[in-house]
């Protein structure tokens, strides 16, 4: 059954739950409102929210759950002679049978073993579907009836509603810190795993990075190379450069949309500035591949430079434009926060406008600014596209931008690209760099937070 259904249904539960809440305590109350502790909607809402909790909680675990059910089902349904013994086999059998099922695979050689299961996980699958649609209606029904039940004028609906909202509140709360910190476990103890294979050590200083591991040990690469510098170096030398770019026009632009432009010009010129944040990094990379970086290899040629045809400088210019609404923002607000006083101070001394924005607005507004420079040097160390369309994959060590490099997050994308065996050092090999990555931008952050709390000016 489409899940759609589950969610249509127990929605118009709670409708009905509702109206039907709302409309029990006040023909309790004989229509008057005033006899009645709360607003007739918190005791309808209160009857919803008792049907949609626990519709949704059975929902949600048929979409985490109902498909290792079923899986489960068909492989312990499966004659003994066709059962996998490994893990690896298991899913491969899951896959065919997947497959078959779905309509995506439908050769005449396929096992008739596959096809007898592909016909049982269908069977199978539209009846864990039916069970949770019945499972779902049913809790939902009870929590409305509920609901419905205890819609009395003397019933403190408002105060049991904010409750049950404050409970939903925490539990996504929860959701998002367990979220995260899955996702450092995570990275952890891929990363443990790899460091088992080769030394920290290694890793962190070592200048040869070459991932590609054989399969077996009389192949010629059966051992790579896992010195991770040259990825430091390629990441730092494109941040630079984008800094480059991106901190002294996204500065100067907040201090002229700030200071010197006016309300029309100010309400017509910053939306189009930050269109600039919601282009796709793909489409930045296509521009800095097809345009930013054969101008900078024909411009190199006509002044006797060599310039590869995949470079630090072409990503680094681009990443920088991409980067200039989020240091043009962070600045334009750091600025703002200076009080008008300040500034009509100084110029009631004589000074200057170039003079009161040197003296007076930037070194009050310095830690915001700094603040929205560690960010956006976060933001530069973590893209991923624009570096692999025009900085290449070439892992050299080198500190000349017209060269081919490339950076943490680019081979992260390489080494997880297709279908993978994640009990290589190759493989595990991207998460060790994923958390070397998640604590440097980390850091930043942190770095950046600290500044702005400790350096800030509070005005009256």
């Amino acid at each position: 059954m489409d899940a759609s259904i589950i969610i249509l249904t127990v929605l118009a539960l709670a409708a009905f739950s509702y109206f039907f809440g709302r409309r029990r305590v006040l023909a309790a109350a004989g229509g008057n409102i005033r006899a009645i502790h709360s607003m007739p909607g918190s005791y309808g809402w209160y009857a919803a929210t008792l049907t949609i909790l626990p519709g949704a909680l059975v929902f949600v675990l048929w979409l985490m759950f109902g498909g290792w059910v079923v899986d489960s089902m068909v492989l312990a349904d499966l004659p003994q002679a066709s059962k996998p013994g490994t893990d690896i086999e298991r899913r491969l059998l899951l896959n065919d049978i997947h497959n078959y099922a779905s309509g995506d695979v439908m050769r005449a050689d396929t096992d008739e073993t596959v096809k007898a299961a592909a016909t049982h996980y269908n069977s199978l699958t539209r009846q864990v579907s039916l069970g949770a649609f019945v499972l779902a209606a049913l809790f939902a029904a009870l929590g409305g009836l509920r609901g419905y039940q205890v819609a009395r004028p003397d019933f403190r609906a408002r105060n049991k509603l904010e409750r049950l909202v404050l409970f939903i509140l925490i539990g996504c709360s929860a959701i998002a810190i367990v979220t995260t910190l899955g996702i450092v476990l995570s990275l952890l103890f891929e990363s443990l795993r790899f460091f088992s294979k080769v030394s920290i050590f290694e890793f962190l200083f070592g200048i040869h990075w070459s991932p590609q591991t054989a399969l077996r040990a009389d192949q010629v690469g059966s051992s790579g190379a896992f010195g991770a510098v040259p990825l430091f170096t390629g990441t730092l030398l494109i941040s630079f450069v984008a800094m480059l770019v991106a901190v002294p026009l996204g500065l100067m632009a907040a201090i002229y949309m700030t200071q010197y432009a006016d309300d029309r010009l100010r309400k017509i010129a910053k939306p189009l500035l930050e269109i600039l944040a919601g282009v796709p990094t793909v489409v930045y990379g296509f521009f800095a591949a097809l345009t930013v970086g054969p101008f900078i290899r024909e411009f190199g040629a006509t002044v006797g430079l060599s310039v590869a045809s995949e470079s630090a400088l072409a990503a680094g210019l681009v990443m920088g434009i991409m980067i200039i609404p989020l240091m043009s923002s962070l600045s334009d607000d750091a600025i703002t926060a200076v009080p008008q006083a300040m500034k009509d101070g100084s110029l009631a001394l004589g000074a200057t406008e170039s003079e009161t924005i040197r003296r007076v607005l930037i070194p009050a507004a310095l830690p915001g600014i700094v603040g929205a420079f560690l960010l956006s040097v976060s933001r530069a160390i973590g893209e991923t596209m624009i570096v692999v369309m025009a900085a290449g994959l070439a892992a050299n060590l080198t500190a000349n931008p017209l060269e081919a490099v490339t950076t943490v997050t680019a081979q992260i994308v390489a080494l997880l690209k297709g279908d993978q065996e994640f009990d290589s050092a190759k493989t595990l090999s991207a998460f060790a760099l994923g958390l070397v990555l998640f604590v440097a931008t980390l850091l930043l952050n942190v770095l950046a937070l600290r500044t702005v709390r400790k350096y800030r000016e509070a005005y009256e």
